[in-house]
């Protein structure tokens, strides 16, 4: 019954149940919604798991990809989103960070419960806030860098400032001892959302920074006009289209255009973009929700 239901389940998703632009219709003309369009005003005192589903249709370069791929995962979580990814292609290895230690312990904990054959060489966790420290050097030095752009430099773990973090490769590769040369993927599963926005540059620009040249950033987030942000009351905004949840984490709620000059600037190539509109029927409540994603794969240009 169970596999019914899921191939059920798999013939009704699609992702342009509706347009965005009929919801931007309606959201603008509805009164209701009007503060969420309003340039923000500073006050003195201010399931996505079930998407995961979908991951390896979005993004097939996942499953077809090369043995011993390296995927950078950037805001691991609880590993819901490098779960399927390691089932599916038993070769790719996955680097994921998160910036709290608790969050990867769990992570670790949920694969391991799994049961994927030999997971722990094929699931590499470290710990890692990357709006505001940048990624460890290990991921790639700057003479693996240079060897590719053929001109001299220092070493980044040559740096006398350089702080702990960076100056140990804990996953060394045979014959390399200064890091792993950089990665083929990195994916971004409603992370970059969750950063300030005055942040994101320097966050998009370190991911151009460990990708290899060709290779590719995979891109999912929440689109402007989801049912989530419009579901935030007034008094949680804390910028324009940014928003604080309970839990004290925040919320951005991207258009394409956002997205397409965060990446653009950064030096990547656009090369898919666009919103992904979905109808989630609860059956239960005999209610049903349009969610809107960003949908998008930006490469790092390939060198001459």
């Amino acid at each position: 019954m169970s596999s019914s239901g899921d191939a059920e389940a798999e013939t009704e998703y699609f992702s342009k149940d509706f347009k965005w632009e009929e919801v931007r219709a309606d959201v603008e003309s509805n009164p209701s919604f009007r503060y969420h369009l309003l340039p923000f005003q500073p006050s003195k005192s201010q399931a996505e798991s079930d998407e995961r589903r979908y991951l390896l249709k979005e993004f097939p370069e996942l499953v077809s990809s090369a043995p011993h791929t390296k995927l950078l995962e950037v805001g691991c979580g609880n590993g819901s989103t490098a779960l399927p990814i390691l089932r599916t292609n038993k070769d790719i290895i996955v680097y994921a960070c998160d910036c709290s230690d608790e969050t990867l312990e769990r992570a670790k904990e949920i694969l391991g419960a799994a049961m994927i054959v030999a997971f722990s060489h094929r699931f590499r966790t470290f710990c890692c806030d990357v709006s505001t420290d940048g990624f460890p050097n290990w991921l790639v030095c700057n003479p693996c860098r240079d060897r590719v752009l053929q001109k001299p430099s220092m070493c980044l773990l040559d740096v006398k400032h350089d702080n702990g973090m960076h100056s140990t490769n804990p996953f060394k590769l045979e014959g390399c001892e200064c890091c792993i040369g950089g990665v083929d993927f990195v994916t971004l599963i409603f992370t970059l959302s969750a950063i300030p926005l005055e942040r994101m540059p320097r966050f998009i620009k370190e991911c151009f920074i460990v990708l290899n040249p060709g290779d590719m950033v995979l891109f999912r987030d929440y689109g402007l006009y989801d049912m989530t942000m419009l579901r935030f009351e007034e008094d949680k905004r804390v910028g324009f289209r940014e928003y604080m949840r309970l839990d004290g984490t925040r919320s951005y709620f991207f258009c394409l255009d956002t997205v397409r000059d965060l990446f653009v600037s950064s030096g990547f190539t656009e090369l898919e973009l666009d919103y992904c509109c979905v109808k989630s029927v609860n059956r239960q409540k005999g209610k049903c929700m349009r969610r809107i994603w960003v949908h998008g794969k930006f490469q790092k240009p390939v060198l001459n």
